[in-house]
């Protein structure tokens, strides 16, 4: 008895037992039968798990001594029904050490004692199946999945209608390198160089012979842009005393 487990499912402190006429017809028990008003025992009602075995006991509620006892193989079933005509009142089927069996009657004062008996009752039977059903599962030896293709098996994957979308490049000018634009109010166009302004009183001749001087100023016009013309004068310019005569052209 040492190694005996015991779980209490449901307490009710006072429910109230009657003996019970037989059963005339199929049509089931009625409460209305009984004499509820004179109960034959008073007293503890306590569903417990005992060694996996439901069992509803009914006690002294002072001393605690076993006056009955309704072993509860299924329910619904034959160990314990509901009346007719009341939803507080159940049969229940008790049994002794030899075997023996018999059928008494069961009620609560309060409806919601009878709702607790009845979902005790349902939720743990419910709650066995469920262990006995994974204990099956896992018992069950492992049952090896081919998920390989069979021969002429294929498979076909949707990705959906996607669009690629191609990077576009600025167009180049003359199918070369592009180029950029030119900044705000700027022009493509180089920078010209703004000659020195001439000198009408006074101008800087060079004493050399006529025929070198159409080339020497072609080749400075190619460097500076335009420059003033040569003078055809033969008279010298005459030079301050503290100046050096040069060799220059007008500009």
């Amino acid at each position: 008895m040492g190694d005996d487990i015991e779980r209490i499912i449901c307490v009710k402190n006072e429910v109230f037992v009657y003996k019970i006429p037989p059963r005339q017809s199929n049509r089931g028990y009625r409460a209305a039968d009984w004499k509820l008003d004179q109960p034959d025992w008073t007293g503890r009602m306590r569903i417990i798990n005992l060694n996996n075995n439901c069992i509803v006991k009914l006690e002294d509620k002072f001393t605690g001594e076993l006056f009955a006892q309704a072993p509860i193989p299924l329910y619904p079933g034959p160990a314990v029904e509901s009346v007719t005509d009341s939803s507080r009142y159940f049969v229940l089927k008790i049994e002794d050490e030899g075997g023996r069996h018999a059928f008494i009657g069961m009620g609560f004062t309060d409806r919601g004692d009878s709702f607790d008996f009845n979902v005790s009752l349902q939720d743990h039977f419910k709650r066995e199946k469920n262990v006995d059903q994974i204990t099956k599962e896992i018992n069950q030896p492992e049952k090896h999945i081919d998920l390989g293709f069979k021969e002429g098996q294929t498979i076909k994957i949707n990705f959906g209608n996607k669009t690629e979308k191609k990077a576009t490049t600025p167009k180049s000018m003359g199918g070369g390198i592009g180029l950029l634009p030119p900044p705000p109010g700027g022009t493509m166009a180089a920078p010209k160089l703004t000659p020195p302004p001439s000198t009408n009183n006074s101008s800087i001749q060079m004493n050399q012979p006529p025929s070198q001087q159409p080339i020497q100023q072609q080749q400075s016009g190619n460097e500076w842009g335009d420059f003033a013309s040569f003078s055809n004068s033969s008279t010298p310019t005459q030079q301050p005393a503290d100046s050096t005569s040069t060799n220059w052209v007008q500009f």
